[in-house]
């Protein structure tokens, strides 16, 4: 069989694979906190039909090879951690992340991170995610608040109709060395895992810690530009590929022919 099938069907499973992600990206364009994906590609294994440099029979050295490449795969798909537009909410609930930095939740008594910061309250008065996570450490509003104060370093404070304080704490916030790493699992939530290392907490607005915006959720960051520009070139990359199916196809149907 000829070697161009099978690396043209290699091509078109990696583009399939880009379109993939691609339109994960765009159907999470408005989903809040969101971070794009991007899908990477590698070259497979050559086969080497001549090595550069070895001799021929004149005592010269070749100076380049004969490599035939077997197509293509797919080795990652990279979760990048930019900054996503802030919009104004108004909402006290609302806390966006301006830098480096996760909210940390609990998700089944185990600890998740998330940088979708559009909170809620439950029957007890606990901060929590949509999903009913609770947010940690947990901070429970008295049914008395009137106001709540949430400021850029992550202090908390519940306030009655005077202005005094009904409850106060603390927003911490967490960082990891390769958030790449993360493990998403659906929700705006991530795991963390041996390779993004381990959550370090510390005080927003400290050292390479993000500072916290009441009343802003984030965004997602996927431009839809980009996006639309790589679903063509993931297309046009698609077709092509099978082009080169259809022309294998047509050359294998000419040597039948020859015996004809």
């Amino acid at each position: 069989m000829m070697r161009s099938l099978w690396t043209a069907a290699t091509g078109m499973v990696a583009q399939q694979k880009h379109i993939d992600v691609l339109s994960n990206n765009l159907a999470n364009v408005n989903t809040t906190g969101f971070k794009k994906s991007r899908a990477e590609f590698e070259d497979l294994m050559y086969q080497t039909q001549k090595i550069a440099g070895t001799l021929n029979e004149g005592g010269n050295r070749i100076p380049t090879g004969m490599q035939v490449g077997m197509g293509v795969r797919t080795v990652t798909v990279h979760k990048f951690f930019t900054q996503g537009d802030f919009e104004n909410t108004g909402n006290s609930l609302d806390v966006a992340i301006e830098g480096d930095g996760f909210f940390r939740v609990q998700q089944n008594g185990e600890d998740a991170y998330t940088r979708a910061g559009s909170f809620k309250l439950d029957n007890e008065g606990r901060i929590v995610t949509a999903n009913g996570y609770p947010l940690q450490p947990e901070f429970i509003v008295p049914a008395e608040t009137v106001n709540l104060v949430i400021t850029e370093n992550g202090d908390i404070e519940a306030q009655d109709k005077q202005g005094q304080a009904l409850a106060s704490g603390d927003i911490p916030i967490y960082t990891f060395i390769n958030p790449a790493g993360l493990n998403a699992v659906g929700n705006n939530l991530y795991f963390e895992t041996e390779a993004s290392g381990d959550a370090v907490e510390g005080t927003p607005g400290d050292d390479n810690f993000g500072t916290l915006a009441q009343g802003f959720i984030e965004g997602s960051n996927v431009e839809m530009v980009d996006e639309m520009v790589g679903l063509i070139v993931g297309q046009r990359g698609y077709e092509l590929n099978s082009k080169v199916i259809t022309t294998s196809d047509s050359m294998l149907q000419t040597a039948i022919n020859v015996k004809r």
